[in-house]
């Protein structure tokens, strides 16, 4: 068990206001790519609704939905801080959406969810070109809870524990292995390896810089990294974290289940030894719960509605 003792208060510092990519919309999700940029979709009152939306059961459960009954327009905009592009994508189709840049400034718009269709999944996965075009479509599997890009155009998944285990006409669905790498064609090249380290039943924080990629997932919690193909693990700090920055072997594990949604451990991945503070906003106010934390490389990004916020892994104790 990972030694951990207690500390103070970490403040996050404002970064940058995003601003609506066209008057009168408001941010539909939020997300950072590969070179420390923020990356919003933006739409209308009634169209974040249609993106966001979910179908309520018969048995009362709510299930987010995997497509909108008919497509939205919406914007993507990049911030890196302050917006310097913007992409009109005029019939999104695909609700739940993570969105990342690649390269030749085409944006991938992936929906979390992908439902049975007959013989073959839904498509949830669409790449679209600097003027909104859509060049490519595929499938990248259901319960997608992480979609990061590299600067070479790689795009790594991250699968919750519907994707890892849900249903598949009796063959492994896409998201077993709980990690899979794409290509920029929306191929699998790499998937988690079987039997080499702690199986992934839930990734809970995917973190990738470069071309390397971190993670912590459930059942135990280790911290692992994912460097030329190579996976090595760490004990980590065996508790729930969502979100994770990392510098060589120095870590910090974000957040936490119920109260401990503002926490923050830090510390050194071969020495076993984590500090435990907590995250609050740059007036020193409680982290609100709705706050989206996306580590990248040694940085920390936190989205408090549209006010971006951020904290580098040097700047802890």
């Amino acid at each position: 068990m990972s030694k951990r003792s207690g500390g103070g208060q970490v403040r996050l510092r404002q970064h940058a206001q995003l601003t609506p990519a066209q008057p009168g919309q408001v941010a539909v999700t939020v997300s950072v790519g590969p070179h420390g940029e923020a990356v919003a979709l933006w739409s209308s009152t009634a169209g974040r609704e249609a993106l966001l939306g979910s179908t309520l059961s018969a048995s009362g459960v709510s299930f987010p939905d995997s497509v909108t009954e008919a497509g939205v327009a919406a914007e993507v905009a990049i911030y890196s801080p302050q917006a310097r592009n913007v992409i009109s994508v005029p019939d999104l189709a695909l609700a739940h959406c993570h969105v990342q840049p690649l390269p030749g400034g085409r944006i991938l718009l992936v929906g979390a969810r992908s439902r049975r269709l007959a013989e073959a999944m839904e498509n949830n996965a669409v790449i679209v070109d600097a003027d909104g075009r859509t060049v490519r479509r595929g499938t990248l599997g259901d319960g997608i809870g992480h979609v990061h890009t590299t600067r070479s155009g790689k795009i790594w998944v991250g699968y919750f524990d519907e994707g890892v285990f849900g249903h598949s006409n009796g063959s492994p669905p896409l998201g077993a292995p709980g990690i899979v790498r794409f290509t920029s064609r929306l191929v699998p090249e790499w998937r988690f390896p079987d039997g080499e380290v702690d199986p992934i039943h839930d990734c809970y924080a995917l973190n990738v810089t470069g071309e390397t990629a971190w993670t912590t997932y459930y059942s135990d919690f280790p911290v692992v990294r994912i460097a030329k193909d190579i996976v090595r693990s760490w004990p980590g700090g065996r508790t729930a974290a969502h979100a994770l920055i990392v510098d060589d072997t120095r870590c910090a594990l974000i957040g936490g289940y119920g109260e401990h949604h503002d926490r923050i451990l830090v510390g050194d991945l071969d020495r076993g030894h984590f500090r435990r503070h907590r995250l609050v906003l740059p007036n020193g106010r409680p982290l609100p719960r709705r706050t989206v934390m996306i580590g990248r490389g040694a940085e920390l990004h936190a989205f408090v509605d549209t006010t971006w916020l951020r904290v580098s892994l040097s700047d802890l104790p």
